[in-house]
């Protein structure tokens, strides 16, 4: 079977080198027949080409595996690449959250399948394990440590008792964090993965921008010390549930219990975790990162294509997103308080107070509407 790549950088070049290699029979049987690269710099190999037509008009090629990044003109080429009869595999999680109703749309008409596992988890087998699971049973809910970066900088802080600048900063010198870590530490990569989770786990397509979305940009030391006190420990969170015409889904940091199996997760890892009704809690643990898992993820799903496995051609549904059903205690430290004097619980420090038990979205609105950016927010687990 062969295979056009779209994209030769950190993903890309691991996807071609896991093929290269064949390691296996079933890797044998695919080949990379040509390479789009961005410019005349990366025309390190000979299957390289500045043009996507050459892969868009190879009629051989049955498959394409973007491994691009970004919106454009990752959205475009996985686009016509479908209408052209092919089937698409991504990493980018992104570029599928944002256009996930077009595409899947597009595939459905043109006969053909989008396969996105390595967009979400990186090389844990988390939508695959969904797939499972949903044979037997429907999955009630979801939650993750989705992103190592955050998770590698909470840990960090944790054991150093450090503050986030500094934590950030090494996290960005050891490669785990961009230059710009917006998408990481505002919670917009979770986001994503959580909404290409609810399209797996309840075949929901939802509005990236309806998910209620949390990071840990704003988070101090001393945030940390109130949660280490009380015998906790703080992790960035996403999550999902599905109810009857509607899903509740966020990201948000949260402090939780010792017990939590989620609270010992340790520097970049990852863990995410389903809840069906006769598995129970089922969770996998590992890298959700790096050039290699990433591709491991990308090659097992062009694997699934060749064995016509997981054919993800079924319709998807949108569903609006509600959180008024979440209801919880919510950790606060704000200097402008005048608009929680209803909420507050009790207080835990001289800018810090835990809430009553209230919804997410009265949470969300109160925080809104103090317009002060250096608010931080995190759920108290019960």
């Amino acid at each position: 079977m062969k295979i056009g790549l779209l994209g030769h950088g950190v993903v890309g070049s691991g996807v071609r080198q896991i093929i290269d290699e064949g390691a296996t029979w079933e890797v044998r049987e695919l080949e990379v027949v040509k390479i789009l690269v961005k410019d005349e710099s990366e025309l390190t190999d000979p299957r390289c080409t500045l043009d996507f037509n050459d892969i868009l008009n190879d009629p051989e090629i049955s498959i394409v595996a973007e491994c691009m990044g970004g919106l454009e003109p990752a959205h475009t080429f996985a686009k016509k690449a479908l209408e052209k009869g092919k089937h698409v595999v991504t990493s980018n999680k992104k570029m599928l959250a944002t256009f996930c109703m077009d595409l899947f749309e597009t595939a459905v008409k043109s006969g053909v399948t989008v396969h996105y596992e390595a967009s979400c988890g990186g090389g844990i087998p988390w939508m695959a394990s969904l797939d499972r699971t949903r044979r037997v049973d429907d999955i009630e809910g979801f939650r993750g440590i989705f992103n190592g970066t955050t998770n590698y900088i909470l840990d960090r802080m944790k054991k150093e008792g450090t503050d986030f600048s500094e934590m950030l900063s090494e996290a960005q010198k050891l490669g785990y964090a961009e230059r710009d870590p917006s998408d990481d530490i505002d919670g917009y990569d979770v986001r994503y993965k959580v909404a290409l989770s609810c399209v797996k786990a309840f075949d929901t397509l939802v509005n990236i921008d309806d998910i209620t979305t949390f990071g840990i940009r704003n988070i101090r030391k001393e945030d940390l010390d109130w949660c280490a006190a009380n015998g906790m420990t703080c992790k960035l969170i996403g999550s999902g549930k599905h109810f009857d015409g509607f899903v509740s889904a966020c990201v948000i940091p949260t402090f939780l219990r010792g017990d939590d199996i989620f609270s010992n997760i340790p520097s970049n890892f990852n863990i995410i975790e389903s809840q069906s009704k006769t598995l129970g809690a089922a969770a996998f643990v590992g890298q959700g990162a790096g050039s290699l898992p990433t591709a491991h993820a990308v090659v097992q799903n062009i694997v699934d294509i060749w064995k016509n496995q997981d054919p993800e051609i079924n319709d998807k549904f949108a569903k609006p997103v509600d959180n008024q059903v979440h209801k919880g205690t919510f950790y606060i430290r704000t200097a402008k308080q005048a608009g929680f004097a209803d909420l507050i619980d009790r207080r835990v420090g001289e800018l810090a107070f835990i809430t009553k038990k209230i919804s997410l979205v009265e949470a969300a609105a109160a925080c809104a509407a103090a317009n002060d950016e250096s608010l931080f927010i995190a759920e108290v687990a019960e």
